[in-house]
């Protein structure tokens, strides 16, 4: 009897301390909630311990982790590079897909392909890739979109959305991290002839469209919970709009507005609340019904009320939303009401600057928010404020934006490590206790 108490207690305490991969945007269940234990709660001098470095080229995608491999996109050129904030460049290079070993950074293997860019901060792709089981699903910054096996990087099968969907890349490129839910692949595809595409997973072969729009937009599918089941909620630049996600009809819309197509933020779910918010403080509040699928508009446009969120998702707490406005300014914000709670400058510069950037992620009762400037800052964030607890400097800004320097790729959080890219650069940081 000691025996079999001494293995299912060994059991106990291996699952209780289990490690967790990272294999999409926002982690595994695409909440930016990390949800491992024996992590470091300050850093330790000298700082954390570097277990790896790889080169890399251009791009703002974050990486994702699963089975023991981080894939990455990135965008390799000849042509010089320049920051345009509301002006197309055009440049040739090659967008590639590495896989690299978690353990070492060695890459395992590339996949690349020849790419014309004709948008504006044209560094690299934007998005995370989605790993599935046996395949990783990666999508450029002009629309390719490409089903790979993990193990060698072949192709099972590729779309190119703007050929397919006749349209042309949004001003700042494809940005809407695809979706897999059960055997389908959602994206954000086209404007007049689909807004929103499922695809067959394995085949590549579409299932349904649903929407148009006057632009892509770069907003993610979001799944949410409401009225009793699954609603897939998509967000363009003149609308937001839920479908049935098996057969993407269309269960509610409501109009929206964003200034120069810049609907970026995915909706965030509060209770019986959807909120979501644009530059120029095109916000948007609605009401969930409960007894079928439908929505209220609670207001919208409220002045000095909510947030603009750009680069970065915002967290739902404590029925409050905490994120980086578009004047770069860390807020909370009470739902329904969307008072704003307080202000602070957070782990960026003590002025802030516009679309200051910090990614945020929740582990236990602390967050992990990794600042624009290559500072990890461990926090605590409440209704009562923001608090610092540690900050460490890992990893120089290789990019440009708004006259200053910058990082603006979110990382991955795995296996008690930290996983994140500039433009030169991939590496992976212990944070273990």
């Amino acid at each position: 009897m000691f025996l079999i108490w001494f293995i299912l207690l060994g059991l106990l305490v291996g699952r209780t301390a289990s490690a967790d991969d990272w294999p999409q945007w926002m982690g595994t269940r695409r909440d930016n909630v990390w949800r491992e234990e024996g992590l470091l709660e300050k850093f330790p001098a000298g700082g954390p311990k570097v277990l790896w470095r790889t080169p890399i080229a251009g791009g703002y995608a974050g990486p994702a982790v699963a089975a023991g491999r981080v894939f990455v996109t990135d965008y390799v050129t000849t042509d010089v590079v320049k920051i345009a904030n509301f002006e197309r460049k055009t440049s040739s290079g090659v967008e590639r897909v590495l896989c690299l070993d978690e353990a070492t950074g060695k890459i395992l293997w590339k996949h690349e392909y020849p790419v014309v860019y004709t948008i504006a901060y044209p560094s690299g792709p934007r998005c995370t890739p989605t790993i599935d089981g046996d395949r990783v699903y990666t999508l450029g910054a002009e629309g390719h979109l490409l089903c790979l096996n993990v193990s060698d990087g072949s192709v099972l099968w590729s779309r190119e959305l703007k050929n397919d969907y006749k349209t042309k890349a949004a001003l700042w490129g494809y940005a809407g991290h695809p979706l897999v839910d059960g055997p389908r692949l959602i994206c954000v595809a086209g404007t007049d002839v689909a807004h929103a595409v499922a695809f067959d997973k394995l085949t590549g072969k579409e299932l349904w469209r649903a929407g148009t729009a006057p632009e892509q937009g770069y907003s993610p599918p979001t799944m949410i919970e409401a009225a009793g089941g699954r609603q897939l909620v998509f967000m363009k630049p003149d609308g937001i709009y839920a479908v049935e996600p098996e057969t993407g009809r269309l269960l509610w819309e409501a109009p929206y507005n964003a200034d120069s197509g810049s609907i970026i933020m995915s909706p965030v779910q509060v209770g019986d609340y959807l909120y979501v918010g644009g530059f120029q403080e095109k916000n948007l509040l609605l009401k969930l019904l409960r007894d079928k699928p439908g929505v209220e508009v609670v207001w919208r446009n409220k002045a000095k009320h909510g947030l603009s969120a750009v680069n970065v998702q915002p967290f739902v707490a404590d029925d409050h939303i905490y994120g980086f406005h578009e004047k770069g300014d860390l807020r909370a914000v009470a739902i329904p009401s969307g008072e704003i709670v307080w202000k602070s400058a957070g782990p960026l510069a003590a002025r802030p600057q516009g679309s200051g950037t910090a990614f945020i992620i929740r582990a236990a009762d602390r967050y992990w928010l990794f600042a624009e400037n290559g500072d990890l800052v461990i926090a605590t964030l409440s209704p009562q404020g923001y608090s610092e607890i540690d900050r460490v400097h890992l990893i120089e800004p290789t990019n440009v934006a708004l006259g200053r320097d910058v990082v603006w790729c979110a990382p991955a959080y795995a296996n008690r490590a930290i996983i994140v890219r500039n433009d030169a650069e991939i590496i992976r940081v212990s944070l273990a206790k």
